[in-house]
């Protein structure tokens, strides 16, 4: 079964960062800094918070940057988050040959991340995000989004990012890793990560929505009502 990659890119731009600037100041700390400064912007990526794309390739193209360790794990999350930005921007744009190089790329620099930490979790989902995005739906991908699941099941923060890239997949994919993302779905629900369990059952396939309403209906009544309203709030 195939899957639209111009609905994936559509659901995935959710996770996109796009839009303000970052502080042009990074360019000239002392390489000593770059570590810290990485950790700051890491956090405002992973809270959603957008960049311009040009930022993102002048801050990439830097040479503090290419010094970095790939043992240095919060400064690689955000070079890869950037590096997953600007590889969807390219494909929406139809710029075959940036995307190559942007996913070669993602590729290497995951590679050396995982060989220093095996259990990164994220970027196990990022590798996974980037297969979608290449249009490679099979074992091996989904492989790689059970890694994820496998290395922190838990993490609310990897959850919220994760349910968003795994939900429209959720009946293509493997009946275990299809429980995990279900799991996962009814988990940030009962945690009240209530609007990114609404983005997720909206962006689902809509013969998926039984599946989430039945484990909707497995939760109290409060936690049932919170999640209603964050989905009239996201479809309003």
């Amino acid at each position: 079964m195939k899957l639209s990659i111009r609905s994936f890119v559509a659901l995935a731009s959710s996770l996109a960062i796009g839009c303000l600037g970052l502080a042009w100041g990074i360019f000239a700390l002392p390489q000593s800094e770059f570590s810290d400064d990485f950790r700051y912007i890491e956090d405002r990526l992973l809270s959603f918070e957008t960049f311009r794309s040009a930022t993102f390739a002048q801050t990439l193209e830097s040479q503090g940057v290419q010094d970095l360790s790939p043992c240095d794990t919060h400064s690689q999350r955000a070079m890869l988050l950037m590096e997953m930005s600007l590889a969807e921007t390219a494909l929406r744009s139809g710029a075959v040959q940036e995307f190559d190089q942007r996913t070669k790329s993602i590729q290497t620099r995951a590679t050396r991340v995982l060989s220093c930490t095996p259990r990164e979790s994220f970027v196990w989902l990022l590798v996974f995000q980037l297969e979608v995005l290449n249009g490679h739906l099979d074992e091996r991908s989904f492989g790689l989004l059970a890694m994820s699941y496998e290395t922190s099941p838990n993490e609310a923060w990897i959850s919220i990012r994760r349910i968003l890239v795994a939900m429209p997949l959720v009946l293509v994919a493997p009946e275990s890793t299809r429980h995990r993302i279900l799991n996962e779905f009814q988990l940030l629900t009962k945690n009240g990560f209530v609007d990114a369990a609404a983005r997720a059952y909206l962006g689902a396939p809509d013969r998926a929505r039984s599946l989430l309403q039945s484990r909707i209906e497995q939760l109290n009544k409060d936690q049932q009502a919170a999640f209603s309203n964050a989905l009239q709030k996201f479809r309003t």
